[in-house]
């Protein structure tokens, strides 16, 4: 299997995942603050790992990937305030937040290995 095929789907499969459990929640401003911040943090990771797969040289993979770690580091907090402030039942937030855990230590774990190579 092509490991940069699988994670371009499982980080897209992630953003959709997240876009239409936020979609539809009631309006608040807070909330809505909330909701676009995560949205655009998960589509980040998404678009950035795409980036990631079609790289020139390792320095500009690099880069990006450090992106990608950064931008799912960003939406584990998210998925965080939006489960402790309870927008959202942990229930449903299971599986979503487990995904993030994972694409976390994956993508952390190629980070590391990336920064050996340059």
């Amino acid at each position: 299997m092509d490991f940069n095929q699988i994670f371009r789907d499982r980080t897209k499969n992630f953003s959709i995942s997240i876009i239409k459990l936020l979609s539809p929640l009631p309006y608040s401003d807070a909330l809505s603050i909330i909701r676009k911040q995560i949205i655009r943090s998960a589509t980040s990771v998404a678009a950035n790992y795409r980036a990631v797969s079609r790289a020139r040289s390792d320095k500009e993979r690099f880069a990006k990937i450090c992106i990608v770690v950064e931008e799912i580091d960003e939406t584990q907090l998210w998925l965080e305030i939006i489960e402790e402030l309870k927008y959202v039942d942990s229930e449903k937030l299971l599986a979503i937040k487990s995904e993030c855990e994972e694409l976390v230590k994956v993508m952390t774990t190629y980070k590391f290995k990336l920064s050996q190579n340059i």
